[in-house]
């Protein structure tokens, strides 16, 4: 026991341990170690898991991989191969800094159990894992950026790994030529592959011999296969269970052969743009289905040719139905609350029309339903509380888009609690509705274009303060004044726009926030001179169209900004030079205020500038050279000020991206540059009312 003991030393040794994780290495006994497992019986060392115990920040959050909490780091040392009876060895999420993955580890004969995922490892895999004959869970993914890819070149070292059932190479990159399909169909035990957004393609049509005796899930979505039919192999695999071919370039049809795979539970096909032609009733046959998506592929069939399907037993166990997209028409089939299991039920964005009362029929029964999509289509009618009865485990309701007039009574209580509402463009007003008051979980909530013309009542914000993270009420007619909205701290998106709301402008303290609009209202007085710092994540903000003065607040120089609009207010002083580090800035629009003095220099140091808006303001002085910096400016409007001087020669050398150049209304002189023809994207050039 002491050269195992002495082994894990040696590895730590190469560590990094910047939160101390590994503190109970001491004493003799490495089998109480944190993370080590000791054979009962002959006490020696059979497992090290290292995984990181805190989990990943999700994509999207600012949080890096590389400095999250709890990770390893450092180098993998050999001294580990001293674990002469190890059979499980989990290092994943943490992070080592690029490192390809030892050789040393093929050298584990024993091993069953290797997860190196989201680990910081990247690079080449060594064929030398094809020594690993016991393994049986072999896990590589990554599925979070910025991570070090992991590559193959060539996977027939895979198929010596005689005993493994579990594989998980999401992420991995396979080149051209890797024969990873050869290598996994000579795998007699394999139960389960996953190979998401591996670059796999092509992929093979045919096989001569298909061996998967065993394999029961194969995902292979996100590859953007480019194949002219669904590989005919697929279609022997009888026990199959899970298939995932979602987002790739597959042509044809669905074939129906589909229903030699009796074991199927879950089956997507969705983002497959070119797979067309009739859906095969032999879907229906597949009576173990649980999952259906075929969102995004062309059936475009009226909704009653699909009876076939429908009617089949595929309806006894269904619990998922996703058709979004798919150029469905006609009414919505009353046999479709045959499917009595149905939990979720997307038929969202195609172009399914009539009177919805005639047409929902027996989807009231559908009493497990938790989400129902009907958005973006062409439906009518009233829909009353009666509609809902059942629906008590709805907690996904989306029916924005369609021309549907939602008959509810102020007193009314939903038998359900709702996380997500989305019913924009409906007939909800002209009262706001009293029941939403219920619904104590909602986290997005979009009620824009509903036709409600009150103020919102005093319960609305509080009601919604803590687990909102979208919220829309834009184009509608309500009044009154808009509270602070300091304690708003997780919310993403906030639109409120095209209303009546008058008063100052809330007060915003989220980390969080991203995207507001609050244009086209009549908010007055100043822009909080802190608002850049109580948001430092927003990329979008729009206050035009109000009634605002003062000055514009320099704290709105920062990094993140995609889209700033502060057009048609009452603003006045000079723009703020204090651009440089507002990189991501693409669209600047300060027109129709009463700004003065000339263009800051450090504007045209936003290197991803395509629109800026000046327009309609008091500016003067010469056009400055700096602008010559803005090589990417589609748009530049200058029209409506004072500015002097020649038009620059420099603008038809350098800014050769412009679609729309306006200059109207100035005090420019001399010749019009004949450079200027060699824009050869300008669609709009307005010259007028200067002194050329």
């Amino acid at each position: 026991m002491l050269i195992e003991r002495n082994a894990l030393l040696g590895f730590k040794a190469g560590l990094k341990d910047p939160t101390n994780r590994l503190s109970s290495w001491v004493g003799d006994d490495c089998c109480t170690w944190e993370g080590v497992a000791c054979d009962n019986r002959t006490g020696h060392v059979v497992k090290l898991d290292l995984q990181n115990p805190h989990p990943l920040p999700p994509s999207g959050t600012g949080v890096t991989y590389p400095h999250h909490k709890g990770s390893l780091e450092g180098e993998l040392r050999p001294s580990l191969l001293g674990l002469k009876h190890l059979n499980y060895l989990d290092l994943s999420m943490n992070n080592f800094g690029g490192l390809r993955i030892p050789e040393f580890l093929g050298s584990f004969r024993q091993l069953k159990y290797l997860d190196l995922s989201r680990a910081g490892l990247g690079g080449l895999i060594p064929p030398q894992l094809e020594n690993l004959s016991s393994l049986q869970y072999l896990y590589l993914h990554s599925d979070l950026d910025p991570v070090p890819e992991f590559i193959i070149d060539n996977a027939l070292w895979i198929s010596h790994l005689s005993s493994l059932r579990y594989l998980n190479m999401m992420g991995v990159k396979f080149r051209e030529g890797a024969h990873w399909l050869q290598a996994l169909n000579m795998l007699p035990s394999i139960v389960e592959v996953r190979l998401q957004y591996c670059d796999i393609n092509p992929i093979p049509l045919s096989l001569a011999h298909v061996n998967f005796t065993s394999l029961s899930v194969l995902d292979l979505s996100g590859n953007f296969i480019n194949s002219s039919m669904m590989p005919g192999w697929l279609f022997n695999i009888s026990s199959l269970e899970h298939l995932d071919l979602c987002y790739n370039y597959i042509r044809g049809i669905i074939p129906p052969a589909i229903k030699n795979l009796a074991s199927l539970n879950f089956l997507d096909l969705s983002g497959n743009l070119f797979l067309e032609g009739k859906t095969p009733g032999a879907l229906g046959g597949l009576c173990k289905l649980q999952y259906l998506g075929l969102s995004q592929i062309n059936i475009s069939k009226n909704l009653h040719e699909l009876d076939e399907v429908f009617t089949g037993c595929i309806k006894n166990n269904l619990k998922t139905l996703h058709m979004r997209g798919t150029q469905l028409s006609g009414y919505l089939p009353d046999l479709l609350g045959d499917f009595r299991m149905l939990k979720s039920l997307d038929l969202g964005a195609n172009s399914i029309s009539g009177s919805l009362p005639a047409s929902i029929g027996r989807l009231a029964g559908l009493a497990e339903l938790v989400s129902l999509d009907l958005s973006s289509n062409s439906l009518e009618g009233v829909m009353s509380e009666e509609h809902f009865a059942n629906f008590t485990k709805l907690n996904f309701l989306r029916l924005s888009g369609n021309q549907l007039i939602l008959n509810l009574t102020s007193d009314w209580i939903p038998p359900f609690q709702l996380q997500v509402l989305g019913i924009d463009s409906c007939k909800l007003g002209p009262q706001f509705p009293a029941w939403l008051r219920t619904q104590e979980n909602i986290s997005y909530l979009d009620l824009s274009s509903n036709g409600i013309s009150s103020t919102l009542p005093d319960w609305f914000w509080k009601s919604f303060s803590q687990d909102i993270f979208y919220l829309d009420i834009s184009s509608n007619g309500i009044a009154g004044s808009v509270p602070d909205l300091t304690s708003l701290i997780n919310i993403y998106m906030l639109n409120l726009s095209s209303n009546y709301f008058e008063g100052p402008l809330p007060n915003f303290n989220s980390s969080i926030m991203m995207l507001v609009d609050l244009s086209n209202n009549s908010f007055s007085g100043v822009i909080h001179p802190g608002i850049g710092k109580s948001m430092p994540n927003l990329e979008y903000l729009s206050l035009s169209i109000n009634n605002l003065s003062g000055e514009i607040p320099s704290s709105l120089c920062v990094p993140d900004f995609e889209v700033l609009d502060l057009s048609k207010n009452h603003l006045l002083g000079e723009l703020p030079d204090c651009w440089n580090n507002s990189f991501g800035i693409f669209v600047m629009d300060f027109s129709s205020n009463n700004l003065s003095g000339s263009i800051p220099p450090s504007i045209c140091s936003l290197p991803n500038l395509t629109s800026l808006h000046l327009s309609n303001n008091n500016l003067s002085g010469g056009l400055p050279l700096s602008l010559k910096s803005c090589v990417n400016l589609e748009t530049l409007d200058l029209g409506h000020n004072g500015f002097i001087g020649t038009i620059p020669t420099w603008i038809g050398e350098s800014l050769l991206s412009l679609k729309i150049l306006r200059l109207r209304s100035n005090k420019l002189v001399g010749n019009i540059p004949p450079n200027l023809s060699k824009l050869s994207a300008l669609q709009i050039l307005d010259l007028a009312n200067n002194n050329l």
